[in-house]
């Protein structure tokens, strides 16, 4: 019989060599603003998300995505989706900030006029240049009538209507890419995110897993009747949350891997998944602690993992097949989703194999060897 529990000190070691990489780069988000560690998406930043159709079909996100590096936008991102649009995320771009000169262009072709009309009677003589002075004073009233800016509703956010924009500098960007590509056929989308909303989007993400992680420990607690099951197993759900965002911010710093918007959907599934392999065990321990009595805890928490082992790794297994297939089949659009998913699956049936479990035979023998330091050598065996 296999004792994992005898070598749990390698699984332990395992997890630190894998989650202490991980927690560096967490830490260097913070200390270097941004520049190294995780690198958030426009759902957290704030900046532009626009939807594009070309009419040549051939354009890939690849191409589009060089062209706007050349354009400036160098930290912007591109996926084509199962409809042949090309989503682009830029955010270094915001639609706000369009500023609204463009308005101002007509206003004067109506002044002209009056000017004109007022410079062609002078023509004949000087003398009335005077009379035409107070003429042209009314002239110039109902130019101010129209120059407050109502006309810039439209443009205040270009191609909301989904029209191709072409004001400002997404509008810049847009003739860009038709010199380049040829026209665009179709837009389907045209919005931008502030940061405010970006702020409130983390804010969420957070509280959403301090629930989820809370009342995991509340209820395995109730359910178990022993806060030592419920800790280990938080334990191990913060080990599996360090490994998937630890991961991603290895590979952000390396690849440029940006965490989205399903990022968080991710991570609570994750979590559940882990929990759900947890339970296993614990029940299991729970129903052999009782047929068992008189074994050492140790040997019977080895002896359930054993029993679970082949369940929980083919179970995992089986979603793992489908998530990798899901990751090099599925398109650009949910690769990141599906790849915290991947990580977080072999992660958490890692840790409620080997770390969930021994933690808890740990937690254990430091009772008996608190309480056997405090009571009698009798009441030790009996604790034993």
């Amino acid at each position: 019989m296999f004792d994992i529990i005898g070598k749990k000190r390698w699984f332990f070691l395992v997890s630190l060599l894998v989650t202490i990489p991980g927690l560096i780069f967490i830490l260097l988000t913070p200390i270097t603003n941004g520049a190294e560690g995780l690198k958030f998406s426009i759902d957290y930043t704030g900046g532009t998300e626009w939807s594009i159709k070309f009419k040549d079909e051939n354009v890939t996100a690849e191409q589009l995505r060089a062209e706007l590096v050349a354009l400036g936008q160098d930290d912007a991102t591109v996926t084509r989706t199962g409809q042949g649009f090309l989503d682009v995320r830029m955010s270094k771009l915001d639609l706000r900030q369009i500023p609204q000169q463009p308005t101002a262009t007509p206003l004067p072709s109506a002044s002209a006029g009056a000017s004109a009309g007022a410079s062609g009677s002078p023509g004949p003589s000087a003398s009335p240049a005077p009379t035409a002075a107070p003429t042209a004073t009314p002239a110039p009233t109902p130019s101010p009538t129209p120059a407050p800016t109502v006309a810039p509703g439209p443009t205040q956010f270009p191609g909301s209507a989904n029209t191709v924009p072409t004001q400002g500098e997404i509008g810049q960007i847009a003739f860009a890419l038709q010199a380049r590509f040829g026209p665009i056929q179709e837009q389907a989308k045209l919005s931008s995110i502030g940061a405010v909303v970006s702020a409130d989007l983390i804010n969420q993400a957070v509280l959403l897993i301090l629930v989820g992680s809370l009342g995991i420990l509340g209820w395995i607690t109730l359910r178990f009747r022993d806060v030592k099951f419920g800790v280990t197993a938080l334990v191990a759900l913060l080990h599996d949350v360090i490994v998937v965002v630890g991961i991603f911010a290895i590979l952000g710093t390396l690849f440029g891997v940006k965490i989205d918007g399903l990022f968080v959907t991710a991570m609570l599934t994750v979590i559940g998944f882990s929990v759900h392999d947890t339970i296993v065990v614990f029940d299991r321990i729970r129903e052999n602690r009782a047929r068992h009595a008189g074994e050492p805890f140790s040997e019977i928490v080895n002896h359930s993992i054993l029993q679970t082992f082949g369940r929980s790794i083919t179970t995992s297994f089986t979603v793992v097949l489908t998530l990798t297939t899901l990751l090099l089949f599925g398109g650009s659009a949910t690769q990141e989703f599906v790849l915290a998913l991947l990580i977080g699956i072999i992660s958490g049936t890692y840790s409620s194999i080997f770390n969930a479990a021994p933690l808890l035979v740990v937690w254990h023998d430091w009772e008996d060897r608190r309480r056997g330091r405090l009571a009698s050598p009798g009441a030790r065996r009996a604790t034993a």
